[in-house]
């Protein structure tokens, strides 16, 4: 099973081929225009490409089997003959978690942590590392008024069962990532004890992943439309990283990636940014 090497925070560049992902639907739904995408969040320091078929945003309708193999398989050929970074399948369907590891993907990302029939034993048999996402509900009714009594208790708690049977099934602890889910089922006010609390679930000894890039709960907050929340995401970002999260799912790969490097220089005493010391 390929190891997921977290040992620093590691950036992974979302890759939507979909008409109707909530920012970015419709724009790279061609393989040309994926590829290229995907090209420009590798220069720009992607370390892991973050291929979706079909679109998880609220209310979002779902896609056949075939549809979505149709959408992302040749995207992933593509993307495993050309760059030599590891590729994610973001799907809850199993025939699509194995005909993407067939293709080249190298991770299963699934916003309904395996819990479709078969999705455990279809990851276990792919041999490949797994993102586990908390969500109350599902897509089309997933911001009916969530509620919790305990919001990061119950998140935590689902996660770590959900890794649980997963190690069951035979996949390795170190070959697990958690996501709390934010914006899947909940309010802004579930999304901000979950960021102000993520050391609660790094604390757990799975990395984490933060997937809060462009979200409502940004737009919420600074009252910008989703193109224009790159400073918001980015201070979200930052907020994970200082939380323990050692993987950032994100739209915008450079700005990202200095965030990062800074961060990196100051918290680990780093010259990742290319810092030789001296003054300007």
């Amino acid at each position: 099973m390929p190891q997921l090497d977290l040992s620093v925070p590691r950036i992974m560049g979302i890759l939507n081929v979909t008409p109707d992902s909530f920012s970015d639907g419709g724009r790279y739904d061609r393989l040309d225009a994926a590829l290229y995408h995907a090209e420009r969040m590798v220069v720009s320091g992607a370390d892991i490409l973050d291929v979706g078929g079909e679109s998880t945003r609220p209310g979002a309708q779902p896609v056949s089997e075939a549809e979505e193999l149709d959408r992302v398989i040749p995207v992933i050929e593509a993307l495993s003959a050309r760059f030599e970074k590891p590729i994610s399948i973001d799907t809850s369907k199993p025939a699509v978690m194995r005909e993407a590891v067939v293709a080249g993907a190298d991770m299963i990302n699934d916003v309904n942590a395996l819990r479709a029939e078969g999705a455990v034993a279809a990851a276990a048999e792919a041999g490949v590392p797994v993102c586990l996402m908390h969500m109350q509900g599902e897509p089309r009714t997933m911001q009916r008024s969530p509620r919790y009594d305990d919001v990061v208790t119950e998140v935590r708690d689902f996660l770590l069962e959900r890794a649980r049977v997963c190690e069951v099934a035979g996949i390795p602890r170190d070959a697990i990532v958690l996501d709390p889910g934010f914006g899947f089922g909940k309010t802004l006010e579930h999304n901000l004890e979950l960021l102000r609390q993520l050391p609660v679930l790094c604390a757990t000894g799975y990395p984490v992943l933060a997937g809060i890039s462009r979200k409502s709960m940004v737009g919420a907050i600074t009252g910008r439309e989703v193109d224009d929340r790159l400073a918001g995401s980015l201070a979200m970002a930052l907020l994970a990283l200082e939380g323990g999260a050692r993987i950032l799912r994100v739209h915008d790969v450079a700005e990202t990636r200095d965030v990062l490097r800074v961060w990196v220089a100051v918290r680990e005493r780093s010259v990742a940014a290319g810092d030789d010391g001296k003054g300007d």
